[in-house]
């Protein structure tokens, strides 16, 4: 966002909307705020702190105080629509859990939640700007990961996968997949051969990260 060549209000500047006297709820204001940022984004243009103040109507006073880093309005901006899932049910086979958590979690990205568009704009801004990437890391992405991280260290725990496991090493690996068929291939996670790719990949990996059984001693030979 360039917000750099845009000076920060006047002490005076304080009406929370331009729109009219009164003071809607935070929640409103930011609701406000949020959907200008997303409308500029989706519609291709440059989010400048002028055309979120002219779209939603809020006063720059009021977006500083919400948002003083225009990073990390964009930030939030884009991860709208996306949630932070819960721990994984500690029943059951936790192969069986994690294979139901990503490939439910990739089906539910649709276009009403998260459309397609949202998502490539996503991707371009992040890896034109490094500031927004980092940004983005710490306050979204690194926070959806840890119901998986800490299945899988549970199942090391446990003995189901190895005492060596790269927990972090081991999510980045079978998030992989399912980036690949988007970024790389240019697929959608609801093309059924696309998901046939990322469960096969996560077969692979999953051998991988698992316990082997130690191979039975061969039968003695007379």
């Amino acid at each position: 966002m360039d917000a750099g060549a845009e000076a920060h209000p006047a002490a005076g500047e304080d009406a929370e909307t331009r729109r009219g006297p009164g003071r809607p709820r935070t929640e409103e204001l930011d609701g406000q705020i949020l959907a200008a940022t997303l409308a500029i984004i989706d519609a291709d243009e440059a989010v400048t702190v002028s055309r979120v103040v002219e779209r939603s109507g809020v006063s720059r006073a009021a977006l500083y105080r919400r948002w003083p880093s225009m990073t990390t309005l964009i930030a939030d901006a884009l991860d709208v629509g996306r949630t932070v899932p819960a721990p994984l049910a500690k029943p059951g086979d936790l192969r069986a859990r994690v294979f139901e958590f990503l490939m439910g979690a990739s089906a539910e990205l649709d276009e009403t939640s998260y459309p397609d568009q949202r998502f490539r704009q996503r991707i371009r801004l992040v890896m034109s700007d490094r500031a927004l990437q980092e940004a983005y890391w710490e306050s979204h992405v690194s926070v959806r990961r840890r119901p998986i991280e800490d299945a899988l260290r549970a199942g090391v725990a446990e003995g189901s996968l190895r005492a060596d496991l790269d927990v972090e090493a081991c999510f980045d690996l079978i998030v992989g997949i399912f980036y690949y068929q988007l970024v790389v291939r240019g697929d959608r996670f609801d093309d059924p051969a696309a998901r046939a790719r990322c469960r096969a990949g996560l077969e692979v990996a999953w051998r991988g990260m698992e316990v082997q059984e130690a191979p039975l001693d061969p039968a003695p030979t007379s």
